[in-house]
């Protein structure tokens, strides 16, 4: 008789998910199964798919991070503030002027310096994950406000815009920029040092302690790296919109770790991948383009999408090896 790996089955239960999905939805809609918008989920899901990257790092590092979508609108601002008004250095009686390069880098530096913080007010202080994250979620929400005036920051050129909305070889630029982040982080996680080291501390962090692997570091340098990856997320948002929105990315830390455990990704840390987190960003929005599609209320959608979530929690516990 045939037995069946459940272990075996666990391990692709995304990718299967993401084939029904396809092939359900493309029988439902004759718009669905096109290049056109093929090319439309994939940049839907850019954004989300830079932040839950980086969430993916955090939780297979045993951890979790609520402030992706403030740092997200934080670093927006500051990318589109600099780009837009400079920075006034009244006690210089110096007015500078950014580039956009020299904006983008701001940018990204606003990010890494949040998540650098998270890092060490976990590590440092010993506060929960959830509760700094919950207090950067905060400050970066007010630093926004405070940075912007309440108001978006619009009119940001063409040049900036190409982050957002340019098309290279037919292809849409933010979709250019998560495959080069996939590819990097996959041979992070796979390939070095540091990943084997990741996966270690998230599995067991008190036998990584005790065979001397950097705790730490590790910890601080996944934090900064969600940071960084929000940052560039901002930066996408903000192009798209060619404008900073102070409420940009309301919502999007609940997207993002749904992302990472419909791929497949434990919460408890130690187990997962990037890619199963591509799979993860893809079948949320596939599910999202697919109920567009078919005239599904947004309403619904979340419902839906909260029923997604629940179900692939259920299946990574029922995977698990009892203990």
């Amino acid at each position: 008789m045939l037995k069946v790996d459940r272990g075996h089955i666990a391990k692709f239960q995304s990718l299967i998910a993401l084939a029904v999905m396809l092939v359900g939805m493309s029988l439902l809609s004759e718009s669905f199964l096109t290049t056109e918008n093929g090319l439309n989920i994939l940049r839907q899901i850019s954004v989300n798919l830079c932040l839950s990257i980086g969430m993916t790092l955090i939780i297979l590092a045993g951890g979790i991070d609520l402030s992706v979508g403030a740092v997200l609108a934080l670093s927006g601002a500051v990318a589109a503030g600099l780009l837009k008004n400079g920075l006034r250095l009244d006690f210089l009686g110096v007015q500078l002027q950014f580039t956009v390069f020299g904006s983008i880098v701001a940018g990204l530096l606003a990010g890494a310096a949040a998540g650098l913080f998270n890092g060490v007010a976990i590590t440092r202080f010993k506060l929960p994950p959830f509760v700094a994250t919950l207090g950067m979620f905060s400050i970066a929400r007010g630093l926004t406000m405070l940075w912007t005036g309440g108001f978006p920051v619009t009119g940001l050129g063409p040049t900036f815009g190409i982050i957002g909305t340019g098309v290279f070889l037919k292809v849409p630029v933010p979709v250019w920029i998560t495959a080069a982040l996939v590819g990097a982080f996959v041979l992070l996680t796979r390939m070095t040092r540091f990943g084997r080291h990741l996966y270690a501390v998230g599995g067991n962090e008190r036998a990584a302690l005790l065979t001397g692997l950097p705790v730490t570091g590790i910890k601080i340098a996944v934090y900064s790296i969600g940071g960084l990856l929000s940052a560039v997320a901002g930066l996408i948002v903000t192009s798209r919109l060619d404008s900073a929105q102070p409420n940009a990315g309301l919502g999007y830390e609940l997207d993002s770790i749904a992302a990472v455990v419909i791929g497949g990704t434990s919460l408890s840390g130690g187990r997962g991948s990037v890619m199963g987190t591509v799979i993860g960003c893809l079948i949320i929005g596939v599910l999202n383009n697919g109920l567009f599609l078919l005239n599904v209320s947004p309403f619904w959608q979340q419902v839906v999408k909260g029923f997604v979530i629940l179900a692939a929690v259920a299946i990574d516990r029922m995977s698990q090896p009892e203990r």
